[in-house]
């Protein structure tokens, strides 16, 4: 499993609706994209849920690097970019994922927090305590996926969360995002529970 997300920081007066349109219009197209797990189009409105910014933030988990790939040097990536600008493309190799007792809903809000790993952290046992809370995690009413990701480059540990409802306060860093289509092909076939 491989996370990626990108974000596209819009002006304070933006229309959200070109965003919400966008994705009514095309979000489909991933429905069935080979090697995705899982793509959730998330937004950011400011003055809402405390959001600084309007952004457009999708994220991604990927069973498979050729999907990730394909997308990437394709035309759904293209569009972005003409219509956006390349925004930068931040990603994250998988330690672990969890479907939680609302897999089968389509989720409304998603959570991503994230924290640095220090040097002198114990990479093993940070991993696992981490590990054990996204397990735990996964018995939480709403939930419908968790997933454990780590940037080895900025040693950057990041934890994503989609929700049916209202995600819930999740610590000091936690960015919450409306959920407006969940393309999924490849659910089923990421794999549970620890990722070695």
């Amino acid at each position: 499993m491989h996370g990626m997300n990108y974000r596209v920081t819009l002006p304070a007066d933006y229309d959200m609706g070109v965003i919400r349109r966008r994705v009514a219009t095309r979000g489909h197209l991933l429905d069935d994209f080979p090697g995705l797990g899982q793509k959730a189009y998330l937004i950011r409105e400011r003055g809402r849920e405390g959001s600084p910014v309007n952004e457009y933030a999708p994220f991604y988990l990927w069973n498979t690097p050729q999907g990730m790939n394909s997308f990437l040097w394709g035309p759904g990536f293209r569009s972005l970019a003409d219509d956006f600008g390349r925004p930068v493309v931040e990603h994250w190799t998988g330690l672990g994922f969890t479907r939680g007792p609302a897999v089968g809903q389509a989720p409304r809000a998603a959570a991503r927090t994230s924290r640095p790993l220090a040097r002198d952290t114990d990479l093993p046992e940070v991993i696992a305590r981490e590990l054990a809370e996204v397990a735990e995690l996964g018995r939480s009413s709403g939930l419908h996926s968790a997933a454990l990701l780590v940037d080895p480059r900025h040693w950057e540990l990041l934890r994503f969360t989609l929700w049916e409802d209202a995600a819930p306060e999740d610590g000091p860093g936690a960015e919450r995002f409306e959920v407006l289509h969940l393309s999924r092909p490849g659910l089923d076939a990421i794999q549970e529970g620890r990722q070695w």
